[in-house]
């Protein structure tokens, strides 16, 4: 579908490596020590520094176009792309 996935929290490179090695994801894990993308996409918990899990599926022009916080399902998110298309 044309898409990349990216995930990203607070967490040391290292500490991403040994995940990604771990539980073998086929994608990249960025590291926001300073926690300025997380808190610009508002997936900050209320302490501040606590990560909530946030969904984000951005369209190439840079739009958000589906975001939710939690897991949503695999069907939901399959057609929230192919609705974008």
């Amino acid at each position: 579908m044309d898409t990349e996935i990216l995930g990203i929290n607070p967490g040391s490179l290292k500490s991403h490596e040994n995940y990604v090695r771990d539980f073998q994801l086929n994608f990249k894990l960025l590291s926001d020590s300073e926690r300025t993308v997380t808190r610009a996409y508002n997936a900050l918990k209320e302490d501040g520094k606590s990560v909530q899990r946030t969904v984000y599926i951005i369209d190439k022009t840079g739009k958000i176009r589906y975001a939710k916080q939690g897991m949503p399902s695999d069907q939901e998110l399959l057609e929230t792309l192919k609705a974008i298309g």
